[in-house]
């Protein structure tokens, strides 16, 4: 199932005096250093490009492209960021000339379409969450929470409690909590979870007091697990004076199900990229945006589009109250575009069954495993679930040195084509394994990962050595990870 090819870096290519193409001779020579500032000229030194005939740069770049790896290359179950199929049809959308066309500068009068398609994904969006109105422009799920803890901030500020400079954060949080958090200027306390992996309410009521601007959570938690206190801990929250923050990375399995607002969260993000099957990731492009229960929506960001009912055309508003600007006009229109293509895709009767299908395929891969893997939360879980390390009668162990970590089974994946689950996330659990299928996969495609994972597990029993030398069929073959992270530069 090895689908990589080796391919030499382009400079171990190049040959001196070899070209793939020649420019044409420049005109105006003296007219364009002209006008270049001295600084930016370069003198005598060389440009250190490499020299390669085109059919060696067309082979060199597809051989490249082969050593990929992506959703569209095979089973991604990388827990914790919905890691979806994203229909091809989305994409023809997006490059229809009159949205590739628009230039974002361009005066409302003359961008009606477009104003109206962000109106009409804002609304769904605010529809599917249970909220008043969501703003689009926020670049991503991070930038969106930053832009969600603002709105938070300046809701305290414009009533003058200016004393409220803490938020609330389980300890089972994604990581951007705290962090947005901090860039937000919020101090973050943290709140512990009780043995089933839920927020201990106890432990959150000495927690809650005047200083407090409200508190982040993922529903379902990034353990898979439903929060079933969200009533109880939203009425705590509220009668403190915070506000309730929901982060929408997990929001997939509750997609026509389960609405945040209902359950009592003032302020959200989504990542269209996650949910709504935009492309993810490379850092980008993608899309955060945030949605607020009724008589918080003139803080969100500008601009604000409107619809004017008396001119029947939609606007562009700056309000007064807003937090300010997030970003430079409308944020990335054609991810906006991709996932109003996914959502008419879906309609009414597809959303719902997008979210139930992920929480199924999730407990069809968990029970499949737990015999072979160690599961510390048993019962049902939604749309990913958490394994602890190998069972120890197939060589896990959290105290013996030689035993078979999850980097050597997440290492051993790769050579059956697979791409490896999130591993040690979750901190609650030594050896974290967060699976999450989505619901865009087969059952056949499950299967077949339900069966490398058996396989993984007999072999870490038996023949422990080829897990901790592997993967052997990648183009890399195993690194010092912690020199990796620290030199991108690997030794083929």
């Amino acid at each position: 199932m090895n689908r990589t090819v080796y391919s030499p870096l382009i400079f171990e290519l190049s040959k001196a005096g070899r070209k793939g193409y020649s420019l044409p001779q420049n005109p105006c020579p003296d007219y364009q250093t002209s006008q270049l500032p001295t600084e930016l000229l370069r003198q005598n030194a060389p440009t250190r490009l490499p020299e390669a005939d085109e059919l060696t740069v067309a082979r060199h770049y597809t051989n490249m492209s082969g050593n990929n790896f992506g959703v569209d290359t095979g089973f991604y179950p990388l827990g914790s960021c919905t890691m979806k199929y994203n229909p091809k049809i989305n994409e023809e959308m997006a490059a229809l000339p009159g949205f590739t066309g628009i230039h974002p500068a361009q005066d409302a009068p003359y961008m009606q379409g477009a104003l109206k398609l962000y109106d009409e994904v804002q609304r769904t969006l605010a529809e599917v969450a249970g909220l008043s109105r969501f703003t689009l422009n926020p670049f991503a799920g991070a930038h969106g929470e930053l832009t969600g803890l603002m709105v938070i901030r300046t809701y305290h500020e414009k009533r003058g409690d200016l004393q409220r400079t803490k938020i609330i954060v389980p300890d089972s949080a994604h990581g951007t909590n705290p962090a947005s958090a901090a860039v937000c200027g919020l101090q973050i306390v943290q709140v512990k979870s009780t043995a089933d992996g839920t927020v201990d309410v106890e432990d959150l009521k000495p927690l809650l007091g005047p200083d407090i601007a409200g508190m982040m959570m993922t529903n379902p938690n990034t353990l898979g697990i439903f929060e079933r206190q969200i009533p109880e801990i939203a009425r705590l929250v509220h009668e403190c004076g915070g506000l309730m923050y929901y982060d929408g990375a997990n929001l997939n399995p509750m997609l026509g199900v389960c609405r945040p607002g209902d359950m009592g969260f003032d302020v959200m993000h989504i990542n269209l990229h996650k949910t709504f099957s935009t492309p993810h990731g490379g850092g980008g492009p993608g899309s955060g945006p945030v949605g607020v229960r009724a008589g918080l929506e003139d803080y969100l960001p500008n601009p604000q589009v409107h619809f004017n009912a008396e001119t029947q055309r939609y606007e562009l508003r700056c309000n007064g109250e807003a937090l300010g600007h997030v970003s430079a006009f409308l944020g990335n229109f054609g991810i906006i575009v991709r996932a109003y293509a996914y959502l008419l895709t879906l309609g009414k009767e597809g959303i719902p069954m997008a979210g139930k299908l992920s929480v199924l395929n999730a407990n069809y891969i968990k029970e499949c495993l737990k015999d072979y893997y160690c599961l510390p939360i048993d019962g049902l879980c939604k749309h990913e679930f958490v394994f602890d390390g190998l069972l120890p009668q197939y060589g896990g162990s959290h105290t013996d040195a030689s035993h078979i970590t999850t980097l050597e089974v997440a290492k051993r994946l790769l050579d059956y084509g697979f791409h490896a689950p999130t591993i040690y996330f979750p901190l609650l659990f030594h050896e974290s394994m967060m699976i999450e299928p989505t619901e865009t996969e087969s059952k056949e495609t499950l299967d077949a990962f339900i069966d490398v994972m058996k396989k993984i597990a007999k072999e870490a029993l038996h023949h422990p050595e080829m897990l901790r030398q592997a993967p052997h069929s990648t183009p890399v073959r195993r690194l010092d990870d912690v020199k990796a992270v620290k030199d991108a530069k690997f030794s083929f």
